[in-house]
């Protein structure tokens, strides 16, 4: 059992039976110049999708998935079907208020620092200036890009405009959460913070449409899922129903003697052929493995200048007080006892007032060398003009004049 499945069983996670999404007869057809059929990317699909579930949706490049969550958000008009979001059309404005949504690719502005682009994602749902700052510093903490709030996204790797954009997904404290290929370009770290946030997410009653083609993801979070081929469902239930191998079973025990190992293989021989019959031990995934050697490292890792592992889940986006945000002190001990603390003090050394250090032998030097400037009440050295020359001369040239 992968460390995620265990964090799912013992959240004892139920989804609702309330319906959010509804899908009935749902058919897109794209037309070219003429109005001509060109393309039946969604034909005759129905689902439904209850809150607090996380809902897959998977199937191979061109089946019909983008199209499909494009009608579900509004930016396609089926061409026939009917869906329904919260009760309502998913163009209701309202509605569109209640949706987070991640594409497969992360359309930012790549001037806009992590901050300025929270603040106006935020603005785009007519937050508050207050709600906003306190959104944005809890996102960036969630998704590890606290440390790079100042850098702009355009310099960003694809995993940091992930996590990025991650983070303007859940800006408004969405009800219903859409997310595209969420783990694309994340390394193992980011990929298990990613899928522990969606399953937090899915705890606290909000509803989460995953579409992957990473179908190790899938198996981990996904309640239920609908696989397309050719703009129709080919298969959909619970993972339990479509993995269950029903003519096998497997035994897992700890480690036995080879006597005890003789003696029940023996009588499973008895039942079952021996060609049939394989013995090994258990191994974990990749995943799980490199996870526990990045925590066995992680307590002599330096800072880094690029994404850092989230602490929590921000705490505007927790309901009924589940799990409590770490108070300001709790924050100072953490960043104290972060390795990023012994470089802390190097840094505010350099502004810092320090004891002068300057030679004093060479400052009297220079200060004995230096010409006084002149006095402000000092006369000038300009030439008088003689003023009775110059009325004479006026004088007489008036006198012209009037002659």
């Amino acid at each position: 059992m992968t460390a995620i499945e265990t964090l799912n069983r013992e959240n004892g996670r139920q989804p609702s039976t309330e319906t959010v999404i509804s899908v009935r007869g749902l058919v897109k057809v794209f037309k070219d110049f003429w109005g001509r059929p060109k393309a039946r990317a969604v034909d005759n699909v129905s689902f439904d999708v209850r809150r607090g579930e996380i809902f897959g949706l998977l199937g191979p490049n061109g089946s019909g998935k983008s199209t499909t969550i494009k009608m579900l958000l509004g930016l396609l008009h089926p061409t026939k079907g009917h869906i329904e979001v919260f009760g309502k059309s998913p163009r209701d404005v309202v509605t569109k208020s209640r949706i987070g949504y991640l594409p497969e690719e992360s359309y930012l502005y790549r001037y806009l620092n992590c901050h300025e682009t929270l603040d106006f994602f935020g603005n785009l749902f007519e937050l508050p200036a207050a709600e906003r700052q306190k959104r944005a510093e809890q996102l960036l903490e969630m998704v590890g890009l606290s440390q790079t709030r100042t850098r702009v996204v355009g310099e960003f790797s694809k995993g940091m405009q992930r996590r990025i954009g991650l983070a303007q997904a859940l800006i408004n404290d969405p009800d219903l959460v859409i997310l595209d290929e969420p783990t694309a370009g994340l390394d193992p770290i980011g990929c298990r913070e990613v899928k522990d946030l969606i399953l937090a997410l899915a705890k606290r009653g909000k509803t989460v449409i995953l579409s992957s083609h990473l179908l190790a993801d899938v198996e981990d979070l996904c309640d239920r899922v609908v696989i397309y081929y050719g703009g129709k469902i080919q298969a959909d239930g619970t993972l339990k129903e479509l993995l269950t191998e029903r003519d096998s079973v497997r035994i897992t025990t700890p480690p036995l003697s080879r006597e005890t190992m003789q003696r029940v293989l023996e009588v499973i021989r008895k039942d079952v052929a021996e060609d049939k019959i394989h013995v090994d031990n258990p191994t974990q995934n990749l995943e799980s493995y490199f996870l526990g050697v990045v925590e066995k490292a992680r307590a002599s890792a330096e800072s880094t200048s690029g994404a850092t592992s989230g602490h929590h889940v921000a705490a505007y986006l927790q309901s009924g007080g589940e799990a409590k945000a770490p108070s300001q002190a709790d924050k100072m001990l953490e960043r104290l006892a972060s390795p990023q603390a012994t470089v802390a003090p190097a840094a505010s050394a350099q502004t810092a007032p320090a004891a002068p250090t300057v030679d004093a032998t060479k400052l009297a030097a220079l200060t004995q060398s230096q010409p006084a400037p002149p006095a402000a009440s000092a006369p000038t050295t300009e030439p008088k003009v003689d003023l009775s020359k110059a009325n004479e001369k006026l004088s007489g040239l008036l006198g012209g004049d009037k002659k």
